[in-house]
């Protein structure tokens, strides 16, 4: 099995809709798909330029504790970026390559700590795996928009299991340095020094307990994604 890196947004429920606001912005202004609606469990509804499942239906997450979104996603051009991009014989445009699509989970609650959401921005293959590890240029993308968006952290997950690495958030928990020392999320919400909302507070009755099983589901319906190049 292949390489499931990510980057994982852990957020109140009340921003989530911000956050996928500000996911829109380093997607691709000409992609050509018909417009996404998404409901969140509290009723507020979205307007994305993603798939789920490849289709543009609307989408209702009232119940679900997981959704899962196809992005089409663009990186600025560093080092790894470029190398990526000319091994998989893909444009620069303007300093930036797009890069394939980045497949996106929304989890309802964050496994691990039922007060929380989390965006899963997950690699397609191994080789944009490694890419998403190399990438300084991605890593600030996915820092940013956890920033921009109110979360509460921003974690690297390798997928397998293990810990994550903190990259955005640590000055929120005393016992973890950004880009530093590898915790898992739930560790470090219990050392957090503040005690935040529930999650029905703001999405009453949104939540049931779950498991993770993205491992299980790595590259989804791969026929209908755009080259990536050898892994």
């Amino acid at each position: 099995m292949g390489l499931t890196y990510s980057y994982d947004i852990h957020l109140r429920p009340e921003n989530v809709a911000r956050a996928l606001k500000e996911a829109t912005k380093p997607a691709p202004p000409e992609r050509r798909v018909p417009p996404l609606t998404v409901t969140l469990p509290g009723g507020e509804q979205v307007v994305l330029p993603f798939t789920c499942g490849f289709r543009s239906e609307p989408v209702d997450c009232a119940g679900r504790d997981r959704v899962s979104l196809e992005t089409s996603l663009v990186f600025p051009a560093d080092e790894a970026v470029r190398a990526y991009a000319e091994e998989g014989g893909l444009p620069v445009e303007d300093g930036r390559v797009q890069i394939g699509y980045v497949y996106l989970d929304m989890s309802f609650p964050a496994l691990g700590d039922p007060r929380y959401v989390c965006l899963d921005f997950w690699a397609a293959t191994s080789r944009m795996s490694r890419l998403f590890e190399d990438s300084a240029a991605i890593g600030k993308v996915f820092t940013d928009l956890a920033e921009a968006s109110g979360a509460v952290g921003c974690l690297f997950d390798k997928g397998d299991g293990g810990p994550e690495r903190v990259l955005w958030g640590a000055a929120q928990f005393p016992n973890a340095q950004a880009g530093g020392p590898l915790r898992s999320f739930s560790a470090l919400m219990n050392s957090s020094k503040a005690e935040p909302e529930t999650v029905s507070t703001a999405w009453p009755g949104a939540f049931e307990s779950r498991t993770d099983t993205r491992a299980g589901e790595a590259a989804t319906s791969t026929q209908s994604l755009p080259s990536p190049g050898p892994e």
